[in-house]
């Protein structure tokens, strides 16, 4: 197995060191300046703490799969492609976003049923006029440190992009335009003279719903699983993780950490393109 090292900055010689001595492996080659590949590493048991207490991202990936093995990489929106989750920043309009944000947090960990949690965030946003919708991606939405280049790899090896979100398609629609996504599917939120409504239209994109459109992506691909990576930070996104043959924590709650094949806590987007690397 190849374990992959990388970080947010330079790493430490002594601590490359202390790796190779744990995974009882040789020196590692490096990838990029903050990233290291160590061959034929060995798992051990104080590795992964080390690791984690000195902000190191880790990950034991097989020696022969490469990005061009996959043909599809779906993600999630909020907190993983870009920084923020939108809903919240909504409410900020309305003055409202500690209210919101404690559901979203409550139902990100898994503890609240999701489209439950979002039929009562988005009530609570009943009468805001539309254009606060616009405010927030002229405003407030930003990429994700990474994503940009991450996208810009994958195209380059023909490799499609869906993005599917329990967000909405106000965003999802003007990411998938700006940032050249092949698909892209949300919740839509119903506007009436202007102004939410507070009620969300058709059904609702939950966490079933992403790992369908998944599922349904990739069968007119005629792609196999192994040949999908999902990547998301929240509970919504277990299921579409669990039917791709790599699923990726991103920056995520715990319960998504422990089920993911691979875990970025500290890294950006293009972490991706380090665990795959020629």
């Amino acid at each position: 197995m190849n374990l992959i090292i990388q970080a947010t900055c330079a790493i430490p010689a002594a601590q490359l060191a202390h790796i190779s001595q744990l995974a009882n492996c040789s020196a590692p080659t490096a990838l990029a300046a903050q990233a290291y590949r160590f061959q034929g590493a060995q798992a051990h048991p104080e590795l992964a703490d080390y690791c984690l207490a000195q902000q190191l991202d880790m990950a034991f990936v097989p020696n022969s799969k490469k990005l061009a093995d996959f043909g599809l990489v779906v993600m999630d929106m909020d907190s993983t492609l870009i920084t923020i989750e939108c809903i919240d920043e909504i409410a900020d309009m309305q003055g409202l976003k500690p209210q919101v944000a404690a559901i979203t947090e409550a139902a990100m960990r898994g503890e609240l049923d999701f489209a439950e949690s979002l039929r009562r965030r988005v009530a609570l946003l009943a009468g805001l006029d539309e254009s606060a919708l616009q405010r927030v991606y002229d405003e407030r939405l930003k990429l994700t440190a990474g994503a940009e280049r991450m996208l810009a790899k994958l195209q380059s090896h023909g490799i499609k992009t869906l993005l599917v979100s329990g967000g909405f398609v106000y965003f999802t629609e003007r990411l998938k335009q700006r940032l050249g996504l092949d698909y892209a599917h949300a919740n839509t939120l119903e506007v009436q003279d202007g102004k939410l409504t507070g009620k969300v239209l058709g059904d609702i994109v939950d966490a079933q719903a992403k790992a369908d459109w998944l599922v349904k992506t990739r069968d007119a691909l005629n792609l196999g699983p192994e040949r999908v990576i999902a990547m998301g930070d929240g509970a919504n996104d277990l299921k579409m993780m669990s039917v791709a043959g790599v699923g990726i924590a991103f920056h995520a709650k715990p319960v998504v950490r422990a089920q993911a094949s691979y875990a970025l806590n500290f890294v950006g987007l293009d972490g991706l393109l380090n665990l795959y690397a020629d």
